[in-house]
């Protein structure tokens, strides 16, 4: 009876003695081995000429390094199975990219050494997670620049070594300055390799406010369906309007803002024929609207704010404007005129004149000579017109005030050609934009004495050379029957307009600004196509 008692025990512990055993071996098999190409010792590893980051390493190992190695890339979560690593180094490898979460799951990481590589480009988030990183070095690679708030969330860090980098101290780099105003960290020296206007400064030197980040665009926003020749933005009555001039169907259009809907809606129209210019002219809190036209004399219309409507008030000398081209409307000595160029052979350009009661004709400028634009401006504090011809070069004519009228003054040597001309001022100083169809559109300044080259531009069948102004920003527009419109910014330090942008806007004649719930919008009349309407957005390149 005791015998096979004894002998239960013994089987007992005989299983024990098993069972453990082959629990050890278990251990012993889970035990990653040091994987092929690399060598560890008792908490290193380094590897060299590997064709791609191992996933299995003892997991002693506190310390890593990768040398000549032949992956072209750290992609993401290559060391989620290696999170005790403290210490990480890539040195003399050959990849040049560092991919989104490529650290992911290191969470005691606390040296980086990233150096002697060919990395171009690291992902915004390559670093996410790496919250004890204290050293970062990425020494002697290929980078141009760096994304913005690649840092973010390293807190821990007191070192970080951008040395050996052809970095760009452009706007995409201010982030980096900002942040190194801010961070604990210590830089070492290094250099700004472009643009031009920081390349060879310190970066460690520069201050946020050095870069000039801020530029703008005109993105299209609406597009109306009706071809126009003319734009003119106004406001009456504390609101504003847009009136387009359309020949084809014969009227003028007013648009008006939808503070809702957010887009430009019709408001009222005036009919007519052949319409080229409808000229808004406000006088005494009164709306009146010149329309010109090419068959059956021009008009002017008046608001009627009770009935809601346009009526007809003065018809304009026939004999005198046969062929309006262009209207200027201005104030002298709080007195109001308007001025019509007319291109035909027998009309006369002329101003009139408002009297109380309706329009006169105070002044025909000369005959014969098929002015195609007339541009009113103030040169010295005094009122001229300069008038553009098909037969001769543009005349400066400046008014008397004794005698109240305009005297011719001078033209603007070796110009022939001009098909318009239009003004805008730049720190005190006056400009003009002369358009050519064909040969090269100018940019002149007045010197004191009289207008003077600054720029040309190739114009390839252009109807419009218009000068834009919004906020502090300057523009030249040159538009094109042939080929896309160019838009130039003006440049303060070169004193010259530089090229900004292209609009596609079929036979574009003229253009308008209006600002309206804070935002600015370019209006573009189309001859051959449809009108555009345009917002100008202001960009931040640093973004």
């Amino acid at each position: 009876m005791g015998r096979p008692g004894r002998g239960w025990g013994g089987w007992t512990l005989l299983v024990w003695l098993l069972a453990g055993s082959l629990a050890l071996d278990a251990r012993r098999v889970r035990q990653p081995r040091c994987p092929a190409g690399c060598t560890c010792t008792k908490d290193n590893a380094l590897c060299e000429n590997v064709r791609s980051v191992p996933h299995t390493f003892p997991s002693d190992v506190v310390s890593l390094s990768f040398v000549k190695s032949g992956f072209n890339e750290i992609t993401g979560g290559s060391f989620v199975h290696t999170p005790a690593l403290q210490l990480l180094l890539f040195t003399a490898n050959s990849f040049d990219l560092i991919d989104e979460d490529a650290f992911l799951g290191l969470t005691h990481l606390e040296y980086l050494f990233i150096e002697n590589n060919k990395i171009e480009l690291i992902s915004p988030h390559a670093f996410r997670g790496l919250k004890t990183l204290i050293h970062l070095s990425l020494a002697y690679n290929n980078l141009e620049t760096l994304p913005k708030d690649v840092f973010k969330g390293m807190d821990a860090l007191t070192k970080v070594d951008l040395r050996g980098n052809s970095l760009i101290c452009d706007c995409k780099l201010k982030w980096l300055v900002e942040w190194m105003h801010h961070t604990n960290a210590t830089l070492d020296q290094i250099y700004c390799s472009g643009p031009p206007i920081h390349q060879g400064k310190k970066i460690n030197d520069l201050l946020p406010h050095s870069f000039d980040c801020i530029t703008a665009e005109f993105a299209s926003y609406q597009s109306m369906k009706f071809e126009s020749i003319s734009v003119e933005a106004f406001t009456f009555g504390k609101e504003q309007y847009v009136v387009f001039a359309q020949p084809f169907a014969g009227t003028c259009s007013f648009l008006e803002w939808d503070h809702v809907e957010m887009t430009f809606r019709t408001h009222d129209t005036i009919q007519s024929t052949s319409t080229v210019v409808c000229k808004p002219m406000v006088i005494d809190s009164h709306l009146f609207v010149i329309v010109a036209q090419l068959f059956g004399g021009s008009h002017i219309y008046k608001r009627d704010t009770s009935a809601n409507k346009f009526i007809k008030i003065q018809d304009i000398d026939i004999l005198k404007i046969r062929k309006p081209n262009d209207i200027e409307t201005f104030l002298i000595d709080g007195e109001s005129f308007f001025v019509i160029a007319d291109s035909s052979k027998a009309g006369s350009t002329t101003v009139y004149k408002w009297n109380g009661n309706g329009f006169y004709s105070h002044q025909s400028l000369h005959p014969w000579y098929r002015d195609t634009d007339v541009e009113y401006l103030e040169i010295s504090n005094k009122p001229h017109l300069i008038l553009s011809s098909s037969s001769q070069r543009p005349v400066v004519y400046q008014w008397n005030r004794s005698q109240k009228q305009f005297d011719r003054r001078t033209d603007i040597p070796e110009m022939e050609d001009v098909f318009s001309v239009k003004h805008f001022a730049v720190k005190g100083d006056l400009f003009i934009c002369l358009t050519r169809f064909i040969g090269d559109s100018k940019v002149m300044r007045w010197d004191g004495a009289m207008f003077k080259e600054v720029q040309t531009f190739p114009s390839r069948g252009s109807m419009v050379f218009q000068p834009v102004s919004i906020g502090n920003w300057q523009y030249a527009i040159l538009g094109s029957d042939y080929s896309l419109t160019q838009v130039y910014q003006w440049d303060t330090k070169r004193g010259q307009f530089v090229p900004s942008q292209e609009l596609n806007i079929q036979a574009p004649r003229a253009f308008s600004v209006l600002s309206i719930d804070n935002r600015v919008f370019l209006l573009a009349s189309s001859f051959k196509g449809k009108t555009q309407i345009y917002e100008h957005l202001m960009i931040d390149l640093s973004n």
